[in-house]
């Protein structure tokens, strides 16, 4: 059961009766609150805290009881729900040797990456899994600030499938990269990537490792790591490359794809995104990075804005559809930080500010089977707030301009005074 903001004066003193006073409780001032990516927001309210969990909301603050001890932010702004970014890489320098590396090295690259736009919880597609789960465990053990880390791990490629642009990894880590020559092999390395800490599968359906000659993930081993990483209760994941690749993943089972496609003579058709629907597909469309790829290859403007423009047009296909999309930039391996250009793109493809908000929150808690406990700024949720400086309903770049970050009732960004 949901409780109207503004009316949980008896729910906050319930619960904070029964919370210990080891761990005290925060007042968000706001000058909005948007609970959720439809609701109208409240204005000149505040948000109470305690214990990792949203006790109050209200847009009235003398209606908020507010127990002794309780620190009052300094942040004020508009208040929305925690981002997840739904695809990331926690590799590169700032990462590496993350076990033993010193944790204010970690945070600053985890800060600069990640929490300084919002992002409270992020999904990596794909790294060194035991590097990420060593930032993961100092993340939780709370010796650095950062957001909740969930991994795919170690993706799967097609055999000799490893695309040309990771082909200059270290070889410490292009040897780990998975290839199975059979089903069989497919649901080992399944297993192995899950018991390692992966919290799903990533499988590249198409690669290029040549530019020129595709290779394709055979249909019985995508179906046999799809078939092993359901029956833990995880997503997979896929990079689809092409439209070809789309069709694969569907044909698999596979729960998201992880980008648009770009290049294709016929972008998505009313047929596919009814069948991507229907199947419960998710789609990131990470459109930053095609400009940045193209970049890298001189690509002539005029051609790149053809190009990403097409990308725009599937997204909107898929959008008017009905699908679910989950905000993703592929930073990591983007190594362009800011989100701004994303979220510009995704209005340019048709979202509005409220379908933006819900890719960033409440379309991945339901896509993580979260939506009871994440994504919503509501009592009972998950202590995961972003402070914007102003409203992204009137200007989506606002998005990225974040004041200050909670995170499980913590704040994480920026790291408050001693």
């Amino acid at each position: 059961m949901r409780i109207p903001a503004g009316l949980a004066f008896a729910f906050a003193c319930a619960m904070l009766c029964a919370e210990s006073a080891a761990a005290p409780a925060w007042l968000i001032p706001a000058d909005k609150i948007y609970s959720t990516p439809e609701a109208k927001p409240l204005s000149n309210g505040a948000v109470l805290v305690s214990n990792g969990r949203i006790v109050s909301v209200s847009d009235e603050r003398s209606r908020i009881a507010i127990p002794e001890g309780t620190r009052s932010s300094e942040c004020r702004g508009v208040v929305v729900a925690g981002f997840q970014n739904s695809h990331v890489h926690l590799m590169g320098a700032p990462f590496e040797n993350a076990a033993r590396r010193p944790a204010a090295e970690i945070e600053r690259g985890v800060e600069s990456m990640l929490t300084r736009y919002g992002f409270t919880t992020v999904f990596d597609t794909g790294s060194d899994l035991p590097n990420t789960v060593a930032i993961r465990s100092r993340i939780d053990k709370s010796e650095i600030r950062g957001p909740r880390i969930l991994t795919a791990g170690w993706p799967i490629y097609p055999v000799d499938g490893i695309p040309f642009y990771l082909r200059d990894l270290p070889k410490s880590m292009l040897d780990q990269l998975k290839q199975p020559k059979d089903a069989a092999a497919a649901r080992v390395g399944v297993r192995d990537n899950l018991a390692g800490g992966a919290d799903g599968t990533k499988l590249f359906m198409v690669t290029s490792p040549d530019r020129d000659t595709p290779r394709a993930l055979l249909p019985e081993i995508s179906l046999a790591a799809v078939n092993e990483t359901h029956a833990s209760g995880k997503l997979v994941l896929a990079h689809p490359t092409s439209i070809a690749g789309i069709r694969l993943a569907l044909d698999a089972g596979v729960d998201v794809i992880v980008h648009t496609t770009l290049g294709e003579e016929n972008p998505w058709d009313e047929k596919l995104t009814r069948e991507m629907v229907a199947k419960k597909m998710s789609v990131i469309p990470t459109f930053k990075l095609w400009s940045y790829e193209l970049a890298k290859q001189s690509v002539p403007q005029p051609v790149v804005d053809r190009l990403v423009a097409a990308t725009l047009a599937e997204l909107r296909s898929f959008a008017d559809a009905g699908g679910q999309i989950l905000f993703g930039t592929d930073v990591g391996y983007m190594h362009e930080f800011d989100p701004t250009d994303e979220y510009v793109l995704m209005a340019k493809a048709g979202l509005t500010p409220a379908q933006i908000l819900a890719s960033l929150t409440t379309a991945p808690a339901a896509r993580w089977n979260e939506d009871e406990r994440r994504g919503r700024v509501e009592p009972g949720f998950d202590a995961d707030l972003v402070v914007l400086a102003s409203d992204p309903f009137e200007d989506v770049r606002r998005f990225a301009q974040v004041r200050c970050v909670f995170r499980a009732g913590e704040q994480i960004y920026p790291a408050p005074m001693q």
